[in-house]
């Protein structure tokens, strides 16, 4: 298993040592190191080399490096603000060969901004996870400490990564060996505005830029799909896609969010537009353009996401939009969420964004690729549902949207006991608790996803204005061999994580499956003790107990004949139905 973040842990970068003869470019003078200064004046290590002149840096203390190539093809280019996990950061603006990056030793850096969050660009080297304690200093005299703990550059793992890089640099030539870097986050003091931040005194940690993440106020989650691998697609040039959405809360303003997950090249958005949907691929209306800073499109690094701009756009709750987008560039692979449960379109040749006809759309899909999320302006904030096939709603009817998210979005709505919460599905087929399914990295034919845990950071904590998260996953680890205490042990985890954060964090006990040939007594018995420790440990702070819902009363390591959907271990729409009905809204 993967080496993996605990909770209010940062993963942080390290570079050991300066090549030699470069000159000192922004590094502070003593005078200087008692006030905090901007981090590109602290740089003083050089982690990138252009590929003819290997040696001109130095990142891990023995010679190797970046390639400036690696990183330009990726689009990580000098200078270029990316957004990974809802944080702007900036690549150093320098080029190849020079001071880029601070080696951890308790350097105050100049930081601005209110947040639910720090940030850091980093990674790691030494060969093991490296870290340690900081501080952080607020505007009103106060402070707050965090611990950070890095993966390492070369071995950390893929599936947390933020981009790998194909090539590591040697004096001697170029390996053929992935090089890793890191966005990581740590919580901050709500409602504070930070100053300055002081970083641990950790020789291995190599950090390239920070900032302040918001903490998304002002918008709610609508809709969301976490991206469940990297496969082929299409391929698709000069084509325009025309994805249908469900949404759950309403509001006044839209924003689109696109995520080049796992990728390992930039993918160009040429335009994109927003509809209410009247059927089919057709809209109500004519189309919203909708603008990134500005412009009709964007182009979306490797790793990164791109925000639209906010769009006067009005969102109805509970309804269908089309979000369309034209790929102007060849796309052979990309990341998807698979299982979409509802048929999306993919037009013929052409921007076709803008129109509010069906016709040009001729082809079906059945997933939904790049697209990662809808937030809409204003409302009460986000709950989101973290969990495998039965939240992602396999044996579910197809363009029905009734999975079991969908019915408690329509229950939250037709409500005033609580908040209209938006409800966001995280839901991944086959996906498990502590193992990946997709390992993180290239193009593959598994869907399964990362682990939950490598995912929350992206799927849960990332989140617009989250209040509560529910996990309801664990069938898939014990059908595949994982004991109980490796589940309760992933499970006690992200609860952990969730609390650092100030999430409310439920739990979902899981449903049994005899009858399903993967589903033994064994299997059971695994089964029956997470569930056991789920309902007693008090771990998280609300438990839905669904296995007591859906279970059939003679025979309990069976799911009740009229919620089955036939293969034992989905329920279909009644079962799905009943587990959105058995949930106590006053928990959320």
């Amino acid at each position: 298993m993967h080496p993996r973040v605990r909770s209010g842990a940062v993963v942080l970068a390290v570079v050991a040592a300066l090549a030699p003869g470069t000159a000192a470019v922004g590094v502070a003078s003593s005078g200087e190191r008692g006030k905090p200064l901007p981090l590109e004046r602290l740089f003083d290590n050089t982690a990138v080399s252009d590929d003819a002149r290997p040696g001109e840096a130095d990142l891990d203390g023995s010679g190797a490096s970046l390639s400036a190539q690696d990183l330009t093809a990726a689009g990580w280019t000098p200078g270029r603000t990316l957004t990974v996990q809802g944080a702007a950061l900036t690549w150093p603006a320098r080029r190849a060969g020079t001071h880029d990056n601070v080696r951890a030793a308790g350097q105050k850096v100049r930081v601005h901004g209110r947040g639910n969050a720090l940030a850091f660009l980093v990674t790691g080297t030494g060969g093991a996870p490296v870290g340690g304690p900081g501080t952080v200093a607020y505007a009103d005299g106060g402070r707050s400490t965090y611990r950070v703990t890095a993966p390492d550059w070369r071995r950390g793992p893929l599936a947390t990564k933020a981009v790998a890089l194909p090539h590591v640099n040697t004096p001697t030539g170029q390996l053929a060996e992935s090089a890793r870097l890191y966005v990581v986050t740590v919580p901050l003091a709500p409602d504070r505005e930070v100053v300055s931040v002081r970083l641990p005194r950790a020789p291995g940690l190599h950090v390239f830029a920070l900032s302040v993440r918001a903490d998304g106020a002002g918008w709610t989650g609508s809709w969301a799909a976490s991206a469940s691998g990297f496969p082929t697609v299409g391929p698709w040039r000069d084509r325009t896609l025309r994805l249908v959405v469900h949404t759950s809360a309403g509001g006044p303003r839209v924003r689109l969010r696109f995520d080049n997950t796992f990728a390992a090249a930039p993918v160009r958005i040429g335009s994109a537009s927003v509809a209410v949907r009247a059927a089919g691929a057709a809209a109500r209306g004519a189309p919203m353009a909708v603008a990134f800073g500005g412009v009709p499109g964007a182009e979306i690094p490797a790793g990164a996401q791109a925000f639209s701009d906010p769009l006067g756009f009005e969102v109805p709750a509970g309804a269908e939009l089309l979000v369309s987008f034209h790929l102007p560039g060849t796309v052979t692979a990309a990341p998807v969420h698979r299982l979409a449960v509802q048929r999306s379109y993919v037009s013929e040749p052409g921007d076709h964004t803008a129109d509010g006809s069906g016709t040009p759309y001729t082809s079906v899909l059945t997933s939904w690729p790049l697209l990662a999320g809808v937030d809409v302006g204003g409302g009460p904030g986000t709950v989101v549902l973290l969990g495998d096939s039965i939240t992602d709603g396999t044996k579910s009817t197809t363009d029905a949207n009734r999975r079991w998210p969908d019915v408690l979005a329509a229950r939250l709505r037709e409500q005033n006991t609580v908040p209209h919460y938006g409800v966001l599905n995280q839901g991944i087929s086959g996906n498990r608790v502590a193992e990946d399914g997709y390992p993180g990295d290239g193009v593959s034919a598994n869907t399964q996803g990362v682990s939950a845990l490598h995912r929350f950071d992206r799927d849960v904590l990332a989140q617009p204005s989250v209040r509560t998260a529910v996990v309801f996953q664990g069938v898939n680890d014990v059908r595949w061999g994982a004991s109980a205490q490796q589940v309760v042990a992933g499970l006690r985890e992200l609860a952990e994580r969730g609390h650092a954060r100030g999430l409310r964090m439920l739990a979902a006990t899981i449903l049994p499956c005899g009858g399903e040939a993967r589903c033994t007594a064994a299997v059971d018995a695994e089964r029956a003790a997470v569930n056991a420790w789920t309902r007693t440990s008090g771990v998280f702070d609300g438990v839905l107990d669904f296995d007591v819902v859906l279970r059939d009363p003679a025979a309990p390591s069976r799911l009740l004949p009229r919620f089955d959907s036939g293969d034992h271990l989905h329920p279909g729409d009644t079962g799905l139905a009943a587990l959105a009905e058995s949930v106590d809204l006053t928990l959320l």
